[in-house]
């Protein structure tokens, strides 16, 4: 039983189309994440704080979730403070 799908000539140019669109999407992402990383990079050795935490304050803002990471990071410290790993 042969499965794989034949696509005609529209469907062919629709393809094409999106992979050469999706390509250029994706080349300019890697564009910009770049620059994002040197100008966190900058930033973060002015500030004095470690890239990661600039960059994760970054995401969270971007998604929203200041009151999510909040909760996971109060769980965290019950955990931590219930084992005894607290300084």
């Amino acid at each position: 039983m042969n499965d794989i799908k034949t696509f005609n000539g529209d469907q062919k140019v629709k393809l094409v189309q999106l992979i050469n669109e999706g390509m250029a999407v994706m080349h300019e992402i890697d564009t910009l994440n770049g620059g994002l990383t040197d100008t966190v990079k900058a930033i973060a050795e002015e500030l004095e704080v470690k890239p990661s935490v600039l960059k994760k304050a970054i995401r969270i803002a971007h998604k929203a979730s200041l009151t999510q990471a909040n909760q996971e990071h109060e769980q965290l410290n019950t955990i931590l403070e219930t084992a005894g790993k607290t300084l």
